[in-house]
């Protein structure tokens, strides 16, 4: 598992028109992080393999047309969508119960938030380590960062370290898969910036926890998504309902 240096923005792909093209699965939610995510792949030399998954999220159908939107913007070889129901049936979460209201940010709590879906990111990379090993691809890719494993336990460094020694025990032999969390150690505002540069078209992504159009604005994903792009001094492409500020003035 690698983590890319946020001022390396050189791509990385190989030049030899001989070589056979490097094939990636990047898990590809439809969000700005899983979209820069695809776009880091991209520039690293990847043919890109999209894995969407459909778990009973309540912006599902968004997500999934924006996915579909970025598999095009970055030629995938393919897409492949999953729909999961387990995800849903076991709850827990306000993505995906309706007795759960999402809750508005609080971008200072330490508590580990409602909308923490337990152990997705588990079920997730299982998921696409099978679609790697049947595509013989290389690596998998998520977007996973820092401000998300402050609160949510499987986005952290060393949860994708364990699962990629769990590829390696529980693939073939001859089978070598990299889980590649690039914008691991990074925030978002990071990443925003460094999509920004690879020409990320983020007006095809969605963050927003609440609804399908317009975005709400004041949801843990839209407040932590607007912070990046203001800080970056670039405009969030997407509609809010509501477009405060979350940056200090002054």
């Amino acid at each position: 598992m690698t983590a890319t240096d946020a001022s390396d923005t050189e791509s990385t792909a190989d030049t030899n028109p001989t070589s056979t093209p490097k094939r990636a699965v990047v898990l590809l939610s439809g969000g700005m992080d899983s979209a820069t995510a695809a776009a880091e792949a991209r520039d690293q030399g990847y043919d890109i393999y999209a894995l969407h998954t459909s778990y009973g999220q309540r912006t599902e159908t968004r997500e999934l047309e924006c996915a579909r939107q970025l598999a095009d913007e970055f030629e995938a070889n393919d897409f492949l969508q999953i729909e999961t129901g387990h995800l849903s049936a076991i709850g827990a979460s306000s993505l995906t119960d309706d007795e759960m209201a999402v809750a508005d940010a609080d971008m200072e709590s330490d508590e580990i938030p409602s909308s923490y879906v337990p152990f997705r990111n588990a079920n997730l990379l299982a998921m696409a380590v099978s679609y790697a090993e049947a595509n013989d691809c290389e690596a998998v890719f998520i977007g996973a960062h820092s401000e998300d494993f402050s609160g949510y336990p499987d986005c952290r460094p060393e949860f994708f370290e364990a699962f990629e020694r769990v590829a390696d025990v529980g693939t073939k032999p001859e089978t070598e898969i990299s889980i590649e969390a690039p914008f691991v150690e990074w925030s978002k505002t990071d990443i925003a910036a460094h999509g920004t540069e690879l020409e990320v078209p983020y007006e095809h992504t969605w963050s927003c926890y609440r609804d399908d159009q317009p975005a709400c604005g004041t949801c843990d994903a839209c407040a932590y998504r607007l912070q990046a792009f203001q800080r970056t001094g670039v405009r969030d492409p997407i509609e809010y309902a509501e477009r405060p500020s979350y940056v200090e003035e002054g």
